[in-house]
């Protein structure tokens, strides 16, 4: 059935969409396996609701907006009636509905004539499945799954083998007790699950067996783990368990209030989430989501939002519910980082070594605050892993703002006969054979004059890090590639103002500034040179490391495999790359243009670099302005100190540049170490000491 248009068949788009929402509820409730992201689901939501209020002879009592959403009892698990309903709960998409919600909720009170001080309960709302747990004079007794949320799976004998899911309560247990809350998948036992299956898929593979789908979400991975057949299973996925409504309850007085019940409960032995807040007003909910928008991300589990209710059970009673959910409570929902978009194919680009990278082509969709078109896929090995192909529709998940991954295919929606992506056997850019070497992930292009391979190692050249030249940019490097202005990283230094000049967008003082930062890029540290030669393997760290271990660029170039692997942090396989670079008489040649052009050869003098930061572990978080981030590191090892990617009590200090990790600098506060900017940095680095000026930040709470 093609979807209706909604303003010529208004009726007709309410059936598609109520039909189409029963299929989305029973792949998720039902099925486990979603065939749309949670984000696409809400806007269908949205959408049936909007056209309801317009049309409301259309409202009808079975609707998803009025009956709630929920799926309905699987048939491999008997039936359980929940003896108070498990409802659901209304949504905010954004802080401006929430706002909505709670001026709405103050005019019901004053409406009521309840004049009371309304005090709100904020609760992490956590990516798992719902379950209600009964407790009969302490002992557990049977669990459920919410179902459609009057009845039911049940799922005890599962539930039981959770070890988060207390057996038995401590002393003063009433004679029923029912406990509400979601059943989770931690981040680490998602990750485990995921690395067990695609570990199990390539022994499938070897046999030409068919191979297990891979888990592509800790929320379907819990649902699918508690649902097993075999309780064992369960028991081996480490699930877990936060509580976070007080159900029915016999023998014993209701606390006045919920955070008083949550409270009562966590003294039972019920876990409770430790985030779980009591706010005096709105703005304190307000200021509660805003925070959890910043730094959801520093948590071993996934929420898509938080949970806002009225501390007072007077007052939730007085407010009622509607048929599908309490007016008492609201979901807040984080911005969307999962969307459901088309895969329109697979291309692969060459890096500045001749790495061969295949990247997936999107159909265009907002997620995690920006468009996106592009995602890498890495290499050969996840392609195959994730199963993904041209034509299918994908999961997209782009988490904390950072680089996009598609996570892997909605199976039930992929076209019949759809073929298996193959990898290129040759070079996109020079149709040269791509080699892939025994125990190696990557396929390499080895043509040294392959046009992508050689505008990608330009481009590397100049960046920040390597050789820094201001104004030497992909676009300017393209340009001269294609006008034969360069062809490689020596012919930089060969660039004179007449030929430029008579390029568009040119004139004299951009000219004499390209050229100016050009000289100024040859007294660059011998260790960003290395790093600038797209050497296989050697980052800027090692770079700098190299440079001060042998002092020059001869004494680099005439070292054997065992003289570069003597070297403290350089290994075997990149010693063996920056053997082979230099070995190469292309590659010779080439740094002989170099050092004819001027550029710097001699590294820093060790006896300049005083040990001043010995034994001492300095965390850098954030952009800085002087260093990339290689080469920061590589400034704090070369003066004996580590520079490890987490903060721990063992941090001496951390350096804030900007936009810094918002976990780095949340545990570095609560650890009370001191925080520098790059300036103080600067002055760490000279002497080691912690500069008067250090300063504290604090996040928001």
């Amino acid at each position: 059935m093609a979807d209706p248009d909604s303003e010529l068949d208004p009726a007709g788009r309410v059936d598609w969409l109520r039909e189409l929402i029963h299929e989305h509820n029973q792949a998720y409730y039902e099925r486990d396996a979603p065939i749309i992201a949670d984000a696409d689901y809400d806007l269908l939501i949205r959408e049936l609701r909007f056209l309801e209020e317009a049309h409301p002879d259309l409202i009808t009592a079975a609707s998803p907006t009025q009956s709630g959403v929920g799926g309905s009892p699987s048939e491999q698990f008997s039936p359980v009636e929940h003896r108070r309903r498990m409802m659901s709960l209304d949504n905010a998409m954004d802080l401006e509905e929430l706002r909505s919600w709670g001026e709405r909720t103050a005019r019901r009170l004053a409406d009521l004539g309840n004049d009371s001080t309304v005090r709100y309960v904020c609760e992490l709302k956590i990516d798992g499945l719902a379950v209600s747990v009964r407790y009969e004079n302490g002992r557990l007794v049977q669990a459920a799954t919410r179902g459609d949320g009057r009845t039911g799976e049940d799922v005890t004998a599962n539930v039981s083998g959770i070890s988060a899911v207390p057996q038995t309560l401590g002393a003063g247990a009433p004679e029923v007790l029912e406990a509400r809350g979601e059943i989770y998948l931690p981040l680490d036992s998602f990750q485990a699950l995921r690395e067990r299956v695609m570990a199990e898929n390539v022994e499938l593979a070897a046999k030409g067996n068919r191979q297990k789908p891979v888990p592509v979400n800790p929320r379907n991975a819990g649902a699918g783990s508690l649902r097993q057949k075999d309780a064992s299973v369960t028991a081996s996925r480490g699930l877990s368990w936060w509580c976070y409504q007080l159900g029915e309850i016999i023998g014993a007085e209701e606390p006045p209030a919920h955070s008083a019940a949550l409270g009562w409960l966590s003294d039972m032995g019920i876990p409770v989430n430790p985030e779980t807040k009591v706010v005096e007003d709105l703005d304190g909910v307000y200021e509660f989501c805003a925070y959890w928008i910043e730094h959801r991300h520093e948590l071993p589990y996934e929420i898509d939002g938080v949970v806002i209710k009225i501390d007072d059970l007077a007052i939730q009673q007085a407010l009622g519910a509607t048929a599908k959910a309490p007016r008492w409570a609201i979901a807040f929902k984080l911005p969307p980082e999962e969307r459901t978009t088309i895969l329109l194919d697979i291309q692969v680009s060459i890096g500045r070594t001749g790495k061969a990278t295949p990247f997936a082509v999107l159909q265009p969709v907002f997620v995690g605050g920006s468009t996106v078109g592009m995602s890498t896929l890495h290499n050969e090995d996840q392609v195959r892993h994730k199963d993904v192909r041209p034509g299918d529709t994908v999961i997209l998940r782009k988490a904390g703002d950072v680089i996009p991954e598609v996570v892997g295919p909605v199976l039930e929606l992929r076209p019949s006969g759809l073929p298996e992506w193959q990898f290129p056997k040759n070079c996109p850019s020079c149709a040269e054979p791509l080699i892939r070497h025994e125990g190696e992930a990557q396929h390499l292009c080895v043509n040294p004059l392959c046009p992508q391979k050689r505008w990608a190692s330009i481009c590397h050249f100049a960046s920040r890090g390597a050789m820094d030249i201001d104004g030497l940019g992909e676009q300017q490097i393209a340009s001269f590639l294609e006008l034969g202005l360069m062809s490689d990283v020596a012919d930089i230094y060969s660039l004179q103002a007449e030929p430029i000049l008579q390029l568009p967008g040119y004139q004299q003082l951009s000219v004499q500034n390209l050229l100016s930062a050009i000289e100024a890029s040859k007294s660059r540290p011998l260790g960003n040179l290395l790093f600038g030669l797209n050497i296989l393997h050697l980052g800027a760290a090692g770079g700098q490391t190299i440079a001060v271990a042998f002092g020059s660029l001869d004494a680099i170039m005439t070292a054997s495999v065992e003289d570069l692997s003597a070297v403290a942090g350089i290994g075997p396989v990149i010693a063996g790359s920056v053997y082979s670079f230099f070995s190469e008489p292309l590659n010779q040649n080439l740094v002989g243009r170099l050092v004819a052009a001027g550029v710097n050869t001699v590294g820093p003098e060790r006896s300049l670099l005083d040990q001043t930061l010995q034994g001492k572990a300095v965390v850098v978080t954030g952009s800085l302005a002087g260093f990339s981030r290689d080469a920061a590191a590589a400034a704090i090892k070369e003066r004996g100190g580590t520079a490890p990617g987490s903060v721990s009590k063992k941090t001496f200090a951390v350096v804030i540049g900007q936009e810094p990790g918002a976990s780095k600098l949340t545990k570095a506060t609560e650890l009370q170490l001191p925080l520098l900017n790059e300036s103080e940095f600067l002055h760490l680095l000279e002497t080691g000491q912690i500069p008067t000026t250090s300063h504290d930040q604090e996040p928001p709470t």
